[in-house]
């Protein structure tokens, strides 16, 4: 399974709550909501080269399935964490430095569409 290819996003459902428990503040929600992302995604067996461009900025980055890396998002937020391929889905397992919370993503190629799903959740340890 490639991923190559260039995306756009062409719809969201419920971004807002989940920037909300993503523990981004009510100004960057509003702006994230009209960001109009475009990725462009290079795929050589491992090694992905990812290009973003949106509304407020633009940015490349590498990762290697399996390797972690830290990434910084669109509003500053520095994330930790890796890709897997499992079968034909992209998952990521990241951890947000500033406050501890996942973000697991799942990238998949549908048809002409890569569609991803998201979620996050704080995670407690107790004694």
């Amino acid at each position: 399974m490639t991923f190559n290819g260039s995306w756009k996003v062409e719809q969201s459902e419920n971004f807002a709550n989940f920037l909300e428990q993503m523990g981004i503040n009510v100004v960057k929600r509003k702006l994230a909501e009209h960001d109009n992302m475009k990725l462009i995604i290079e795929q050589t067996g491992d090694n992905f080269h990812i290009k973003e461009s949106s509304t407020f900025r633009k940015k490349d980055f590498n990762f290697t399935l399996g390797v972690p890396f830290e990434h910084e998002l669109a509003d500053g937020t520095v994330i930790e964490g890796t890709w897997v391929l499992e079968g034909n889905t992209l998952k990521g397992n990241f951890t947000r430095k500033d406050n501890g919370k996942t973000l697991l993503t799942n990238r998949e190629v549908t048809g002409n569409e890569l569609v991803q799903v998201s979620m996050s959740f704080l995670t407690v340890h107790y004694p």
